[in-house]
Order: C-alpha cells, then structure tokens, then sequence
C-alpha cells in the first residue's frame, strides 16, 4: 500500500454511500493493510443511536437527532486530527450525510440551520470514495449494523440522494455494486490506495494545501 503524506496537516478521505455499502468493512481492513498511517473517525449515528440516543422519523425529532450528529461528527473528526496530526483521517461518513437525512428532502435547509453551507463542508475533506448500496442490486442490507432500519427502497432512494450531494466534491470516487462483496472491496480498497497515493504525491510536491 502507498504511503500516505508525512505532513502536520490534516487529511481527511470520507467513506459514505447508502445503508449497506460495505464502506465500515472498507475501512477496517485498509486500517489493519497499513496500520497506524491512518486513523478512523467511526460513524456519528451509529455511536450516537447504539448509545441509546432517541431515534424517531417525526420531522421535528429527526431535525434534533441530525442536528446532534453533525455536531458529534465535526468534534470526532477534530479530536483524531489534533491527536493524530500525521495520520489520514479516514471518516466512517461525513458531515454532508445529514443533508439527506433531514425532513423534508431540502438540504438547504440542513445546512442553513447548521450555520454552514455545502460547500463549506466539503472543503473539510480532500476526497470522498462512494460505495453504492447493496440494495441497488436487489441484496438484503440487513447484517452488521444493528441500528439500520432503512427498507430496501429506502436505502435505494437514500444511496441515490449521498451521491447527488457528495459527488460535487472535486475528488469524488464511486465505488458501484457488485454482486462479489469481495471484488467489490477489492475495488473498494485499490481506490483507497489510489487517492492515498495522490494526495501523498501532492503533499511531496508542494501542491496540496488544507482548506
């Protein structure tokens, strides 16, 4: 595996998509590929929802539970950067997920009242690999994650929303389906090692700058 860049500033590599993607396994066994050159930020909702927090679809509880894990994922993700100031951060999700989370399907409106904008929260990462829905081909998304409550069509229709927000960033790499969880972490995996090897080259030359 390539060498990530050796620098004080942060880098940040979000792994989102819909339920069932395979982007938490992604991340773990590229973790355990090239050890302590990386840190994971886990996934905000599942700490948050398995920890007990209320989980409801009423729009004003959905609102107060989206707007609790962007804050809990804004401070994770700037915890592991200030302990680990030389590691990749690799982010289980990121802070636009919520955008699609939020009643009413308006985004805007998520990020109105986080007080930020879509734009801004890109800027926080330097590249976002997507991994498509194993729902997209028909496959259970029941398993590994015992806070996932969406449907088939749900996890379908929420895959399809990630990608129309997420897919702005500049740096955007899709992961699609694959009906091999192994080819498709295989895929998963050498896209990891691709940007990785990327943003190392650019640190080496000067040219990448945080935002």
């Amino acid at each position: 595996m390539a060498s990530p860049p050796n620098h004080s500033n942060r880098c940040r590599i979000v792994l989102t998509g819909g339920p069932g993607g395979g982007k938490t396994t992604a991340a773990d066994l590229f973790r355990r590929e090239i050890g302590d050159r990386v840190v994971i930020v886990p996934e905000a909702a599942t700490l948050l929802f398995g920890g007990g927090f209320p989980r409801s679809r009423e729009p004003h509880a959905l609102r107060s539970s989206q707007s609790a894990i962007y804050h809990v994922q804004r401070n994770l993700e700037d915890v592991q950067s200030a302990l680990y100031p030389s590691r990749i951060l690799l982010c289980d999700r990121g802070t636009v997920d919520g955008a699609v989370y939020w009643p009413g399907n308006a985004p805007d409106d998520f990020f109105a009242s986080q007080e930020t904008t879509l734009e801004a929260e890109l800027a926080r990462y330097e590249a976002v690999i997507f991994f498509e829905s194993a729902a997209v081909g028909g496959i259970s998304i029941e398993g590994g994650n015992p806070v996932r409550n969406e449907s088939l069509r749900e996890a379908i229709e929420l895959d399809s929303r990630l990608r129309a927000v997420w897919s702005a960033h500049p740096r955007f790499v899709l992961v699609p389906h694959d009906r091999s969880f192994f080819h498709k972490m295989s895929a998963g995996l050498a896209a990891l090692e691709a940007v990785v090897k990327e943003l190392g080259e650019l640190a080496e030359g000067g040219e990448r700058s945080a935002p």
